[in-house]
């Protein structure tokens, strides 16, 4: 995981303020210039200067840039992306097939950590935040497929995530293929500890589940999910 202390050791102060005028019944603009003082009151107002909109738009199109590569694939596009909005509060939407994850369980659920076959799992991931369900065929799903909830610990009935203390540490400039494997490894590498609700997301105990699971080795048993209300087309907005 990235070392951030350094974002926080360092100081931004105040440097300029810009006072936007519009002529009434009229498109034209004029911007003031203040200088900041060192009691933090605007100062010197003046016209801002050719210089000082180059700075400016300098500073605009550096940020523009950073954000040039978030969640831009670095080749062709994963047969597993299923939607990309990559506007400023983009997401990715994404599935992956049967397959084995380790596991990590809080040791009050009395499950051990270890290796367990996976029903396939879809994902919608923001910059900040993660929402998962399952899937009973492993394979692209489309607008029609039924979703399920995800059968598994710290996740609330609408698919979202419970990240605990994770820290969650994504770039502005963060990569398709980065975005998705970070996401995933923040999931599998935090430790299930318990249920955000009552009810179970699966048809059985979810805790002889995982025991059984991790021992036998044994495919994830389909048959125990429950459909969830949502569509995909409810993902989209």
């Amino acid at each position: 995981m990235k070392n951030i202390t350094d974002k926080f050791s360092r100081t931004y102060l105040p440097a300029k303020a810009l006072l936007l005028y519009q002529q009434q019944g009229s498109d034209e603009f004029y911007i003031e210039s203040y200088d900041i003082g060192k009691s933090g009151t605007p100062i010197n107002a003046h016209p801002l200067s050719v210089r000082e909109s180059q700075s400016l738009a300098d500073v605009l199109n550096t940020s523009e840039e950073n954000r040039q590569g978030f969640l831009q694939p670095n080749g062709l596009l994963r047969e597993e992306v299923i939607y990309i909005n990559s506007q400023r509060n983009g997401f990715v939407i994404w599935y992956t097939p049967v397959k084995k994850r380790h596991l990590i369980f809080k040791s009050g659920l009395t499950i051990p950590d270890g290796m367990a076959s996976m029903p396939p799992l879809l994902w919608k991931a923001t910059a900040s935040s993660l929402e998962i369900w399952a899937l009973k065929e492993s394979k692209r799903p489309e607008m029609s497929t039924n979703l399920y909830y995800a059968p598994f610990f710290n996740i609330y009935t609408d698919g979202r995530v419970c990240m605990g203390n994770v820290d969650i540490d994504i770039d502005t400039d963060c990569d398709l293929e980065t975005f998705i494997s970070t996401w995933e490894n923040y999931f599998f590498g935090s430790a299930f500890s318990h249920l955000l609700t009552e009810i179970s997301p699966v048809k059985v105990n979810i805790v002889p589940l995982w025991q059984k699971l991790i021992s036998s080795g044994e495919d994830f048993p389909k048959n125990i999910l429950k459909k969830h209300p949502k569509t995909i087309k409810d993902l989209l907005s």
